[in-house]
């Protein structure tokens, strides 16, 4: 009986072990992946704003998304994400007053300000992207969060692709990309087993 039990426990470490590694790698494989191509809308996951300046992390995501669309890869940029507690403005409101300095039109930009997490925003951009006729995307975030905005998008009915930025912060460093990766396969497997995703 005992060994019986301690095969089991060894299998499932095996298992569970297995399955991260897997995963860390899909999430490594999907983030080196840029599959920019011609769309209907540009898509930028929010991140951390202060008072309307976007964060580093911000900034990395909107100024790879404009070069995307400068380059005539879609009529219409997306972007999204909601206000935290005790912020005076949203993280879309930000996204959108940064890429209107840089010459985006305001009529080129379409707003999704109430989600909060990956999952919420996703949501609110699948619902937007309906209500335009858009049936193509691509989005843009972190290298190590590609694969769940993916995963999530296409669960929401979205034709998706990726095209990560090079140039945030997540990337600086070995301990930072570790960090990153580490946070993405917690918010993976909660996707996997609840439904919901940070």
């Amino acid at each position: 009986m005992k060994h019986a039990l301690l095969g089991v426990l060894v299998g499932g470490f095996v298992g569970a072990a297995a399955i991260v590694v897997w995963t860390s790698w899909r999430i490594v494989d999907v983030g080196n992946h840029d599959d920019r191509r011609p769309v209907d809308a540009i898509v930028v996951l929010g991140a951390a704003q202060y008072n309307g300046r976007p964060s580093a992390i911000l900034k990395a995501r909107l100024d790879h998304a404009i070069e995307l669309y400068e380059g005539g890869l879609a009529p219409y940029l997306v972007v999204t994400g909601g206000k935290a507690e005790g912020d005076r403005t949203t993280e879309a409101a930000s996204a959108r007053a940064y890429a209107l300095a840089k010459g985006v039109p305001e009529n080129a930009i379409l707003v999704e300000d109430k989600g909060r997490t990956t999952l919420e925003s996703l949501r609110g951009v699948a619902g937007l992207l309906r209500t335009h006729a858009l049936g193509t995307a691509m989005f843009v975030s972190d290298r190590t969060h590609m694969l769940r905005v993916l995963r999530i998008a296409k669960d929401e009915g979205i034709q998706a692709f990726g095209s990560p930025t090079a140039t945030s912060p997540t990337d600086a460093t070995l301990e930072n990309r570790v960090e990153a990766t580490l946070h993405e396969l917690g918010g993976l497997t909660l996707y996997f087993v609840s439904g919901q995703a940070p």
